[in-house]
């Protein structure tokens, strides 16, 4: 039996964070002279380093916006997690019910996942299974941090699935040749550009258990496998 593992993305799976880091960033880039909408603004971070998008940013505001508006950013976001952050709805009732292993694998840095994770009572169920990009050195939608996950873990890309919410995420999972489920809720007005890239889209974490069980009855995944990870 091959071990099989479930890779979850953070920001947008498991914590409900990136319409509280939107509008923090609406408000910055008000303050800068640039306007965008909340879908805009959504679409520019979801799933991508931070440095990349505010070099697209300063881009469209023709002068660079520097490390100090990095800094600002990740403060504000982290006091508007510590007010309002909340899982994402139906995660808590997910994770206590899988049957398979699973990690978290996120372009974010680590302080922040564990932030986050902690602010939101998911922190204990991914302890010593969490991954950043920021030290794989490599961010969606190369594959790498997906890879390494699962070598950490002890298992082969093609025995494991990927939960992401952003195109990028999603194209990584493929390149990675793993599985991948979508999640767009119907707010997020994602769900065709997920399919596109390759994902199975779903839109309520109630719907991703079938779909995991439909994915492990491919291969059924051993007692003895399933223990080697937890």
């Amino acid at each position: 039996m091959e071990q099989r593992l479930v890779i979850f993305d953070c920001d947008g799976v498991l914590v409900d964070s990136e319409t509280l880091s939107a509008e923090v960033l609406r408000t910055m880039l008000v303050a800068a002279g640039l306007e965008l909408t909340p879908a805009e603004t959504l679409s520019l971070l979801r799933g991508r380093k931070v440095a990349v998008w505010v070099q697209e940013l300063g881009g469209r505001l023709e002068r660079p916006l520097g490390e100090e508006f990095i800094t600002e950013f990740r403060r504000r976001t982290l006091d508007a997690f510590t007010d309002g952050l909340r899982p994402v709805p139906g995660v808590h009732e997910l994770l206590a019910g899988l049957s398979v292993p699973y990690c978290t694998a996120s372009s974010a840095p680590r302080e922040k996942i564990l932030h986050t994770l902690s602010l939101t009572g998911l922190l204990p169920a991914f302890d010593g299974r969490i991954f950043s990009a920021y030290e794989v050195g490599s961010w969606k939608p190369d594959p790498d941090l997906f890879l390494h996950a699962a070598a950490h873990l002890g298992a082969a890309p093609h025995h494991c699935a990927v939960v992401e919410d952003s195109r990028v995420g999603v194209q990584a999972a493929v390149a990675a040749q793993m599985a991948v489920f979508g999640y767009a809720p119907p707010e997020n007005g994602t769900a065709a550009e997920l399919a596109e890239a390759g994902a199975t889209v779903f839109t309520s974490m109630s719907q991703l258990p079938a779909l995991l069980d439909g994915w492990l009855a491919t291969t059924p995944v051993s007692a003895a496998a399933q223990a080697s990870v937890r």
